[in-house]
């Protein structure tokens, strides 16, 4: 296969981002950026990445959509959400973490993740200044750079280590400027998504996990 007939392959299949299999409408606005954020915490834990999503829609549902609301709800409709979802071995410290997130977002950028956007040169100060915040990791700032880069433009072409061995499975390109080139920029979140899963499944081109 080429590398535009393993691509196209790709993206039918599990071109799905993470943002958008949890129900995230991703645009440059505080309520799905903070969205994305809580998103990247859940599927940064050492936990399925389906449960994770289908974490997030069910704290969504609750009403942890923006950090002044993820700040008022009651700590046990957090773990509720959380237990629905099936995050129950996480659902205490995950619901301390929400709050701190909430908290430090709003005292520190003013509820709007835009900001903390302008401040940053780059990349590496954008994944620095994401490391920040309570419970997000190396894992969790890398997962909210390759999904925010349909929204940040300047974020782009990003991919990182788990994306890139992905690729390398499937033959591609590993570099994130090599993977662009293969696709419209609309679809490179979607590329590399696809590329993660590959990643982690057992035949990548047909036994890739779903969301």
């Amino acid at each position: 296969m080429s590398d535009a007939d393993v691509v196209q392959a790709l993206l039918t299949r599990h071109g799905t981002t993470y943002a958008e299999a949890a129900g995230i409408a991703l645009e440059d606005e505080p309520a799905p950026l903070w969205q994305l954020l809580v998103l990247s915490l859940l599927l940064s834990a050492r936990i399925r990445s389906e449960v994770a999503v289908a974490t997030a829609r069910e704290l969504f549902a609750a009403g942890c959509t923006t950090p002044p609301r993820t700040r008022d709800l009651p700590r046990r409709s957090l773990v509720a959400a959380l237990g629905r979802g099936g995050y129950r071995r996480y659902d205490e410290r995950t619901a301390g973490q929400l709050g701190q997130l909430a908290l430090k977002v709003l005292g520190d950028h003013a509820g709007d993740l835009r900001r903390m956007h302008e401040r940053c040169e780059d990349n590496t100060t954008l994944a620095a200044a994401l490391q920040e915040f309570t419970g997000i990791g190396p894992a969790g700032a890398a997962i909210f750079l390759r999904e925010v880069q349909f929204a940040w433009p300047d974020v782009a072409p990003y991919a990182d280590d788990l994306a890139a061995r992905g690729a390398q499975r499937l033959g591609l390109p590993t570099s994130a400027q090599d993977l662009a080139r293969l696709v419209p920029r609309a679809d490179l979140p979607r590329l590399v998504a696809a590329c993660v899963r590959a990643a982690r499944a057992t035949s990548p081109l047909t036994d890739v996990p779903s969301p």
